[in-house]
């Protein structure tokens, strides 16, 4: 007569040798080499350069800061300094 010890061993071997495909990672599937306009995320993945800020807008900067100006107060005052600075005053 086999002992229950045997038992269990055998039952855990054998469920170990039938259940480890369960557990089997699968492969990934495959995507487009470049993605369809479909699956294409709304913004772009990679980030944006800045563009380089003109002289004009450093300038309007330095004004505004040497004013103490910020928030909307900032944006308002850099907007029609800009506006400005290209025209002869």
């Amino acid at each position: 007569m086999i002992s229950l010890s045997s038992r269990i061993i055998a039952i855990t071997v054998a469920s170990l040798i039938v259940g480890g495909s369960a557990f089997a990672q699968t492969a990934a599937p495959a995507t487009p080499a470049t993605p369809s306009a479909k699956t294409a995320p709304a913004k772009a993945a990679a980030p944006k350069e800045k563009p380089e800020r003109t002289a004009a807008s450093l300038e309007c900067s330095k004004q505004a800061d040497a004013k103490g100006l910020h928030g909307n107060e900032r944006r308002k005052f850099r907007s029609e300094c800009k506006k400005s600075a290209g025209k002869a005053n």
